[in-house]
């Protein structure tokens, strides 16, 4: 890539991150406010965050996205979102795309300043990974929870962000709680790494596609097979958007 685009997209990669950083600073100071209201009044408060980030990414860096499947996504029911991970950009457009949702995460995300504090308005589950077992019936206790709340879930199966390309194998607590809550599995997949790869800085100017896969129903289905058909839909379309 020539050397003066590649100066052109770090400066408005830089003024993306000064916009990002207002927007978190802000919600982490009003943490304190938000936390006395109720979730299903607090929730809509806190979603602009998310939109104004998306916009903003749009508007500067020329990272649009597009959405297949819509009509997938049930808003009668709280569903465990299982999506592949490749970027930030994932953890800010979901709120977009979805219904009041919240997330597995690692618990020193919530240690970031600002950031961690407005990440908490949104009840996530922040685990200790080092504890695989606590986590485990973390995930099941605190999960199901939040499901029977009407709080769909967001887990990443791979575990981590992934970069394009790689493979890592499945962790099953998506497909754990998905069995212990009763829970049916919304699979999702998308190229957000296209656009905003894995620790770049740069954000590449295209259009970020997420497409959503019929409903898994759980029911009469062990662990196992939660997790294989979850995986097996997730694996072929992620093969199907590298041929985009």
């Amino acid at each position: 890539m020539n050397i003066w685009i590649k100066i052109w997209l770090a400066i408005r990669a830089s003024i993306f991150w000064v916009g990002f950083s207002i927007s978190t600073i802000f919600y982490g100071l009003i943490t304190p406010l938000l936390l006395l209201l109720p979730f299903k009044i607090r929730y809509p408060l806190v979603r602009p965050y998310s939109l104004f980030n998306v916009w903003w990414l749009k508007l500067i860096c020329g990272v649009d996205y597009q959405v297949i499947g819509k009509e997938n996504i049930p808003h009668d029911e709280s569903v465990v979102i299982m999506a592949n991970h490749q970027s930030t950009w994932e953890t800010l457009a979901f709120a977009s795309i979805f219904p009041p949702l919240t997330w597995v995460l690692k618990r020193e995300l919530l240690r970031i300043p600002f950031f961690g504090w407005g990440l908490s308005l949104i009840r996530p589950i922040a685990i200790n990974r080092q504890s695989r077992k606590s986590a485990m019936m973390q995930v099941k206790d605190q999960g199901k929870q939040r499901l029977d709340l009407g709080i769909s879930l967001v887990i990443f199966p791979e575990g981590t962000r992934v970069s394009k390309g790689k493979v890592m194998p499945f962790k099953k607590g998506g497909a754990v709680l998905a069995e212990h809550a009763q829970k049916n599995v919304l699979p999702v997949v998308h190229n957000a790494g296209d656009c905003w790869p894995r620790l770049s800085y740069i954000k590449y100017p295209g259009t970020i596609t997420v497409k959503i896969g019929e409903l898994i129903h759980t029911k009469g289905l062990s662990v196992e097979e939660i997790l294989e058909k979850t995986k097996q839909w997730i694996d072929k379309e992620k093969v199907k958007l590298k041929k985009q």
